[in-house]
């Protein structure tokens, strides 16, 4: 398997859009990782379009190295989480630790909110090109962009690059420790 021993986060919150939290999940956990759905404190979230998913701990509960990636899916939940501390901070430490850092669509949100954009090349969907830009990001308007460990899309339609980035990213990256 493809990303046996990888260990990745996908952030979890209220009106999450259903395929850019499902499609990596359902993706990286046929490709051998060990996905954790990670919440903001709530067992259920909802999706944009009514679909619940069980988070399987909470922000608070979790540390960087447990992970090799850390994913945000889009919709509206990143202005949901980016007002939990613990999952900003999540992000900000599993970029600082040169972690895998993935988001689409409305995500790039929480990368501003953890304020790891400033001269990053990424992209977003484009309402939210403004928010990158004005934090300092260099926004580009393709379906996937890699700065180092920094992986960026733009909507659900571009799930099939996104993923395949996120794969290439983790593909180079170090197996982590099986001790937790």
């Amino acid at each position: 398997m493809q990303l046996q021993g990888k260990r990745i986060a996908i952030l979890a919150e209220d009106l999450y859009e259903d395929l850019e939290l499902w499609y990596p999940a359902l993706r990286f956990r046929e490709a051998g990782a060990e996905v954790t759905l990670v919440g903001s404190g709530k067992d259920t979230y909802t999706s944009k379009h009514g679909y619940p998913v069980q988070a399987d701990t909470k922000a608070e509960d979790v540390q960087v190295a447990d992970f090799d990636a850390v994913i945000i899916p889009g919709g509206y939940a990143p202005d949901h989480m980016r007002r939990h501390p613990a999952m900003v901070a999540l992000v900000r430490e599993a970029y600082q630790q040169e972690k895998v850092v993935a988001a689409i669509c409305h995500a790039a949100w929480m990368l501003v909110s953890a304020d790891i954009v400033r001269g990053k090349r990424l992209t977003c969907f484009v309402s939210v090109k403004d928010d990158v830009i004005n934090a300092g990001g260099r926004y580009e308007d393709q379906e996937v962009v890699r700065d180092g460990t920094l992986i960026t899309s733009r909507t659900p339609a571009d799930l099939p690059a996104f993923c395949s980035t996120i794969l290439e990213a983790l593909a180079e990256a170090p197996v982590l420790s099986s001790a937790r």
